[in-house]
């Protein structure tokens, strides 16, 4: 279902842009215009005047000191193909170009002098580098594929193809970045995130009203949501895993009787519903530990991934105890002895690792205590931590109900009570949507967060930020319009 190259980020090279001294303004424009390539910042280096010569400091009347005269926020930063007269732009008032050269000279402060030429070092996903080279040569520069430095992490860029991709993006972002060596779980955590929200969320009516929202906002409508455009197989998503949570739950706004129970009715089996969540989180703590697994390995080899909480240690323990307690409620002695030495393997191997990183002596040897015991209080307790699916999901069936009493005592008062039935049916389950939409929303991510990326992640990635700037064909006051930006990429 999900490809490896998919849910790895792209692939980086380090590279350096060389240019003769001046021709490294024309070149940092084109590398602008192409908006591939991130340059990294170098501080205490000479820099480079405006006429694209080194020099042992930045140039008297640099656009620098321009726009901090103008006292003007720009509108955004632009450039110019040939070098700008700085009098003219600050007279016409062209904060703009202004930012943009004031961009150009921080990078060319930042460019490394060797004889005639100069060279900056940065990275460009390797698919572009053989285009941007091209580019560059037209310039008399190079862009030169270098070898990463031992210790160095390449920036994170993510795959952003498809509107379910990029929906699904935000959710992966505001836990962190991604590490470049990791893999990239935000279809995965997409689909788990909006089952857990259509398992707490469960009727098919509610469910229906949210898939139909995030139709109309694949539509447009309304004008003013547009911006929330992008989210809308997300949303979609979220409300077509409700419906058919309330399909299996018997619930259309409530327990109307529309609907037959399919599976089981959450007011009345809600210890069979507790299970099966505690169950579905159990399976997806195991996932988890899986993808943790591979991303230790990626990330530190096969050392790093055997002796990681998040690795297989971790994972040994995790088993362990999970065999443990399935032979308490089967009765089963073997599966008993079997998951003890399946968790006591993990602890040793986890002890080993933590050990490693520690001082040494007693205090290491508490510090490893304490912490291999939190290790398995938090598997305990994330495992328990599902039972929220079916809390929240009771708790939205018993807003349902209650509401749906309501509506049919007062509709039982004959002619008089069917209006206020109908009112209360609809305010009673508007309430409802909107407070158990919030609370849904909330517990699945913090079930994503806490529970899943935690073995997921270590370390944080940062992301990749290429130099993107538009490019005028003129350089005055009345320059020819921007070519355009060039196609942007998801950055995380």
């Amino acid at each position: 279902m999900f490809r490896l190259e998919e849910m790895t980020p792209v692939r980086m090279r380090r590279v350096a842009i060389v240019a003769p001294r001046e021709a490294m303004r024309s070149a940092l424009v084109r590398v602008a215009e192409a908006g591939c390539v991130e340059i990294d910042s170098i501080d205490s280096i000479d820099s480079i005047d405006d006429a694209g010569s080194v020099g042992p400091s930045a140039a008297p009347g640099s656009a620098v000191r321009r726009l901090r005269h103008a006292r003007v926020e720009p509108p955004r930063a632009i450039l110019s193909v040939a070098p700008p007269d700085l009098d003219s732009l600050e007279r016409a008032g062209r904060t703009d170009l202004l930012a943009g050269e004031a961009q150009l000279e921080e990078r060319l402060g930042g460019a490394v002098p060797h004889g005639a030429v100069a060279a900056l070092a940065g990275w460009c996903p390797a698919a572009d580098v053989p285009a941007t080279a091209e580019r560059l040569a037209g310039a008399g520069a190079a862009l030169v594929p270098l070898r990463a430095p031992r210790g160095a992490d390449p920036p994170t860029l993510l795959r952003g193809t498809g509107a379910v991709r990029r929906s699904f993006a935000p959710l992966v972002r505001t836990y962190g970045t991604v590490p470049y060596a990791d893999l990239d779980p935000t279809m995965p955590a997409g689909i788990v995130y909006v089952v857990m929200f259509g398992v707490m969320f469960g009727d098919a009516g509610h469910g229906a009203l949210l898939l139909l929202a995030g139709l109309l906002l694949r539509l447009g409508r309304p004008r003013r949501a547009r911006p929330l455009r992008p989210l809308w197989p997300f949303i979609a998503g979220a409300g077509l895993t409700s419906a058919l949570a309330g399909v299996a739950y018997g619930e259309f706004f409530g327990p109307t009787g529309v609907l037959p129970v399919l599976w089981l009715n959450p007011l009345q089996e809600p210890m069979r519903l507790l299970i099966a969540a505690v169950e579905f989180g159990a399976v997806l703590l195991a996932l988890a530990y899986g993808v943790g697994i591979v991303n230790r390995w990626r990330e530190g080899g096969p050392t790093g991934a055997l002796y990681a909480l998040s690795g297989i240690a971790g994972a040994a323990l995790y088993f362990g105890l999970a065999a443990m307690g399935g032979a308490a409620s089967l009765h089963r002695a073997e599966w008993a002895y079997a998951g003890a030495a399946l968790a006591g393997t993990g602890l040793v191997l986890a002890g080993t690792g933590l050990f490693a990183v520690t001082g040494g002596g007693p205090g290491g040897v508490v510090q490893v205590g304490i912490q291999l015991f939190d290790g398995v209080l938090r598997i305990g307790s994330n495992v328990v931590s599902f039972a929220r699916l079916a809390a929240f999901g009771l708790t939205h069936a018993a807003l349902g109900a209650i509401v749906w009493q309501g509506t049919t005592a007062l509709a039982g008062w004959g002619p008089a009570g069917l209006p206020a039935a109908v009112v209360l049916f609809v305010v009673g389950n508007a309430l409802a949507f909107a407070l158990e939409a919030l609370v849904a929303g909330v517990q699945a991510l913090r079930l994503e967060f806490y529970e899943l990326f935690s073995r997921v992640f270590e370390p944080q990635g940062r992301p990749f930020h290429p130099w993107r700037l538009p490019v005028l064909d003129g350089d005055g006051p009345m320059a020819a319009p921007p070519r355009g930006d060039p196609p942007g990429k998801e950055t995380t």
